[in-house]
């Protein structure tokens, strides 16, 4: 197998003949069965748009500390450093970060309860981090059709399971890790994500590594403007492991101790949405218990401590 995660164009997607679109289905999901991961080009994230990103938050995560926990708001908003954990570890990754959710549909009326997003006092960030949401909710729709056939299932079979769903947008802050820190304690423990696919915005700054299927920790590298996909738990448990959530965790710096800042794009489903193997899975092992995606991640979420 290769030792690099492979490199897919979007474009080819969404701009090719069907034996594009036939291919880049192939090598998404050979890329998520093989590695929990590809690298994204040529996508419909402006580059503009992303500069702009990472300029206010670098500008949000450097005010005080008690002018960001005014924005604390729950799933939303300021969570402050070294609240959040991985799965089953006592030890507190060394992150902060401010989470952005779906804002209720003008017109819509829908059966989910979203929680209104928390803003800071930093000009531009609301509507900078809207049109981010907006443009990777919409490549996480494109993908989900790219890959829907390859499960037997229609190329829209996804659009309605995520078009209102509770899916977030972290942004997130890794300062310099501090002299006197907790031995193990790292940006980021070993964990798998909650969702169907996270979205990541290349990070400015190294130390994202996925354990291979052989039990290497392999890096995880892309140009600064690309975007790195990888499938979570609400995907392996949908198609009952044909699309296996991957371990991954980000390290400390072994060169300069410097901060590093990352967004990843959470997509999930509505919390109605059954994770129920699908049928065209169900032959590839053991079925797990029943259970809704919004009972899932209530789950989890108790499990890495942001919620109670």
């Amino acid at each position: 197998m290769p030792n690099r995660v492979p490199e897919l164009s979007l474009r080819a997607f969404t701009h090719g003949d069907a034996a594009d679109r036939a291919a880049f289905s192939d090598a998404l999901k050979r890329g998520l069965q093989d590695f929990g991961f590809f690298t994204l080009k040529d996508h419909n994230v402006e580059a503009g748009l992303l500069d702009r990103a990472y300029d206010l938050a670098v500008q949000v995560f450097a005010r005080p500390e008690a002018e960001k926990r005014q924005g604390m708001g729950g799933l939303r908003g300021y969570t402050p450093f070294g609240t959040e954990h991985a799965k089953d570890s006592r030890l507190p990754d060394l992150k902060e970060f401010w989470q952005i959710g779906r804002e209720p549909p003008q017109g819509v009326t829908i059966d989910e309860d979203l929680p209104p997003n928390v803003w800071p006092e930093v000009a531009g960030f609301r509507e900078t981090f809207l049109a981010l949401y907006e443009a990777l909710d919409e490549t996480g729709h494109i993908l989900l059709r790219a890959l829907a056939p390859k499960l037997d299932l229609p190329q829209d079979y996804f659009d309605p399971l995520v078009r209102y769903g509770t899916s977030i947008l972290r942004v997130l802050h890794y300062p310099p890790v501090a002299d006197d820190v907790e031995p193990g304690c790292v940006r980021s423990a070993a964990h798998e994500d909650i969702n169907f696919l996270t979205i990541l915005v290349a990070a400015r700054g190294a130390g994202l590594q996925l354990l291979d299927r052989d039990g290497a920790w392999l890096p995880v590298e892309t140009e600064p403007r690309n975007l790195i996909v990888d499938s979570g738990d609400m995907l392996e448990r949908l198609t009952n492991g044909v699309i296996p959530s991957t371990t991954h965790r980000v390290v400390n710096p072994e060169g300069p101790n410097v901060a590093r800042y990352s967004m990843p794009f959470f997509m999930h489903p509505s919390s109605s949405v059954s994770l129920k193997a699908l049928p065209s899975c169900a032959a590839n092992g053991p079925e797990r218990p029943e259970i809704t995606a919004g009972a899932f991640l209530d789950e989890r979420l108790k499990a890495i401590g942001l919620a109670s």
